[in-house]
């Protein structure tokens, strides 16, 4: 599987925040060969604007699109706020629909919040919007995602772990094919 890579966008703007620390764990499953990269631009993306979505966009959604063209797979990791998906994840994906980078590309979510099935089913629709190929038994729902973990927002819950290390093996069998 040599020169693959995933590339992880974390719904949260927040420095610490669980689903940072969810991809983080995710990253330390990926074997020494998998180039693995947390996206840490998304406080960056401009408000979604039509008129700014054509052959010259600005320089952060450049940045974007290209990392999620190059990247063999995506992992989302959100958390739910207002029972929705978070508005600056939901800009960045706005801004995906023209582009096409996200077509096809094997992709996995993980919604971890307190609820987090609005958001969930949300996500899945706009990732059914831009043509994402979700990877099958690619999502993962993990309510309560604090009580699972540990102070310093380590997973300390047997069953969360088990989860997200299944995910991260149908990610790996993905970009296999």
């Amino acid at each position: 599987m040599l020169n693959k890579s995933v590339f992880a966008i974390s719904g949260s703007l927040r420095a610490g925040s669980s689903n940072h620390k969810i991809l983080t764990y995710i990253g330390e499953l990926m074997p020494a060969d998998i180039s693995y990269h947390i996206y840490d631009e998304l406080a960056a993306i401009p408000p979604f604007d039509p008129g700014l979505d054509n052959d010259t966009p600005p320089e952060a959604i450049i940045r974007l699109r290209e990392a999620i063209t190059k990247a063999d797979a995506v992992i989302i990791c959100t958390p739910e706020y207002a029972y929705g998906i978070p508005g600056q994840l939901k800009n960045a994906l706005d801004w995906m629909v023209s582009s096409g980078s996200f077509s096809g590309k094997p992709t996995a979510l993980v919604t971890a919040s307190t609820g987090g099935e609005n958001a969930h089913a949300a996500l899945l629709k706009v990732l059914g919007a831009i043509d994402c190929d979700v990877i099958e038994g690619g999502t993962l729902l993990i309510s309560y995602i604090r009580s699972k973990m540990d102070s310093e927002r380590n997973i300390t819950d047997l069953q969360t772990a088990t989860a997200l290390r299944s995910l991260a093996d149908k990610v790996l069998k993905a970009i296999a094919q």
